[in-house]
């Protein structure tokens, strides 16, 4: 799932692009006088972090402003809602009101809900469906099919469909069914290439439709009528994008921004305390990680022991308390990379209660050993030449940014000398996904099990050459037959004596070839305003994962009420 895009448009009480002052057709101007004025509105606001868009409403391009803001799945919808915060759970049946996997997990069948219709008025069918999952079964170079789902047949007979799979779809059910927007046939037919348009004007099942987009704000209006289910009380959606986490702090320090998902350094004081009432924090963790995915394509960083010996000196204590603030991603302890709580269950017998340290001197003895020349403050490779690495993530991260300056220096103490550069959201993205980059601080997808975890790394289906675009995972073109053979191994398990002895296998794998450094763990939360909504997910009620950007936050602003 696409979890982190903590990134920014406009500084607080500037416009985002141009850097003018915000007039008063900016969607942010209603929103600073409203809050100044303490009126019940209609609208809620919704912030992330990520910088200047390019308006592109496609819901499949991991790129688009619509996936970056999260407003595509208040367009698009998916057949059934996954709530990660309780992963394990069965999907609430959305689109499809009945959903029912066979013992094998290669088939569904799918019952589609009567009376959905697309926001032009046209019904929304079975067809639909089977050609959404058509379109991304047959895109070209699996363009479409970001998630590697193995597809067979897919057909409708009248308001039911049944997908069949080549495999076991028991770690990807969800994708398939809680991770896929549905669209309409009768416009998507007629695009010429699904995968790159921008789509300018979105027809979806949602409750929502796209009133204006510009730099300066993108509103979202709800439906009239024709809605499945009840309609919203919330009847407006204003998302803004910020230039980076300190604007967005700000504006949900003063109330400009009423939702976002953004790391807040010394949170009690900088958001909490500026309304201890109405604003809230909520960071409820899943089987998700954050860490350092190398380019194993360049050398020397195809040396599995070159990547451990870096491993080795991750100082990730530091990077937890100075870099995320103590409570954000929260450090990994476990050497197999599985986050404190949600993965001690599936952590093997030969690595249990093994963890992390700081080992600087094991670290340089190990590529002593390899054939590495540790030469005054320079670590020289096998051919004689430096090892030097650059190190990207956007400016805007501020808590991703420090983690690579912290990094920096724990390389330099085995003579790697790295550089940190720091482009903008939308380079960083394809870069990374083309692999044109040497080490980066990226999230990885999460799940019901670590699966995601070790696919998103390790997946040879996910592999992708220099230069093509991977959008889902294997980032660092890491190539293992074993972790691939693994990884089936897990997924088309019937028993969980298959399914250890497979995990085992991978954890192995990525402990000993270290194709990602393991930082931090994930949460899927938010910081919001109670100040004019209610009904927000919490620890007592968490129906729905926090984060604006996720599918599942539909739900929430279905749940949302009227405060007072």
């Amino acid at each position: 799932m696409q979890r982190r895009k903590l990134f920014a448009v406009a500084l607080a009480g500037v416009l985002a692009s141009g850097g003018m002052a915000a007039c008063s057709e900016s969607p942010n101007a209603a929103n600073k006088d409203n809050a100044a004025n303490g009126k019940a509105a209609g609208f809620l606001s919704i912030g992330m972090p990520n910088s200047t868009q390019t308006e592109n409403n496609n819901p499949f391009i991991g790129s688009s402003s619509a996936t970056n803001l999260g407003y595509r799945w208040m367009i698009y919808e998916p057949l059934g809602q996954w709530n990660n915060t309780k992963p394990d759970q069965p999907l609430k049946p959305w689109l499809a009101s009945e959903i029912k996997w066979s013992a094998d997990w290669k088939t569904v069948d799918l019952v589609i809900r009567d009376g959905a219709t697309w926001s032009d008025g046209k019904p929304l069918t079975a067809e639909d469906v089977v050609f959404t999952h058509t379109m991304i079964r047959d895109s070209k170079d699996g363009a479409l099919n970001s998630y590697a789902i193995p597809y067979d047949q897919i057909t409708a007979d009248g308001n039911k469909v049944k997908m069949t799979f080549k495999s076991s779809q028991f770690t990807t059910h969800h994708k398939v069914i809680g991770q896929t927007p549905i669209v309409p046939k009768h416009i998507w037919s007629t695009i010429a290439d699904p995968a790159t348009d921008t789509i300018k004007t979105p027809v979806g099942s949602g409750p929502f439709t796209l009133k204006t987009w510009a730099q300066t704000g993108i509103i979202l209006e709800a439906r009239e009528s024709g809605y499945w289910q009840e309609l919203p009380k919330v009847k407006e959606l204003r998302y803004t994008s910020y230039s980076g986490n300190d604007t967005q702090l700000t504006a949900l320090a003063s109330g400009q921004s009423e939702w976002s998902f953004v790391f807040i350094p010394d949170y009690q004081q900088t958001f909490i305390a500026k309304d201890p009432t109405n604003h809230k924090i909520w960071a409820p963790g899943v089987l998700g990680i954050h860490g350092l995915y190398i380019n194993t394509t360049k050398k020397p960083f195809d040396d599995p022991k070159l990547r451990q010996a870096m491993n080795m000196v991750i100082n990730r204590t530091d990077i937890f308390t100075q870099a995320e603030a103590g409570y954000f991603h929260p450090e990994i302890k476990s050497v197999t990379g599985l986050p404190e709580g949600a993965g001690d269950a599936y952590i093997a017998d030969e690595y249990k209660g093994k963890t992390f340290s700081v080992d600087v001197e094991g670290a340089k003895t190990l590529l002593a050993g390899a054939g590495y020349k540790l030469e005054g403050t320079v670590l020289k490779d096998k051919t004689g030449a430096p090892v030097t690495i650059k190190l990207t993530d956007p400016a805007p991260w501020s808590d991703y940014q420090t983690t690579l300056e912290i990094i920096k220096d724990n390389l330099s103490k085995i003579g790697i000398a790295a550089e940190v550069e720091k482009p903008n959201q939308n380079v960083w993205d394809t870069n990374v996904q083309k692999g044109d980059f040497g080490a980066t601080m990226r999230w990885t997808n999460g799940g019901s099990t670590p699966f995601d975890i070790y696919q998103t790394v390790m997946d040879g289906d996910l592999l992708k050459p220099i230069g093509t675009a991977a959008q889902q995972g294997n980032f660092g073109r890491f190539e293992s037959p074993e972790a691939t053979a693994a990884l089936k191994a897990y997924s088309n398990a019937t028993d969980e004596a298959t399914r250890k002895t497979a995990l085992a296998t991978l954890q192995k794998i990525f402990v000993e070839q270290a194709p990602m450094l393991p930082i931090g763990s994930d949460n899927v939360g938010a910081a919001y305003s109670t100040k004019k909504w209610v009904g927000w997910p919490s620890d007592a009620d968490s129906y729905a994962p926090g984060q604006p950007t996720q599918a599942g936050a539909l739900m929430v602003v279905l749940a949302l009420k009227p405060a007072a």
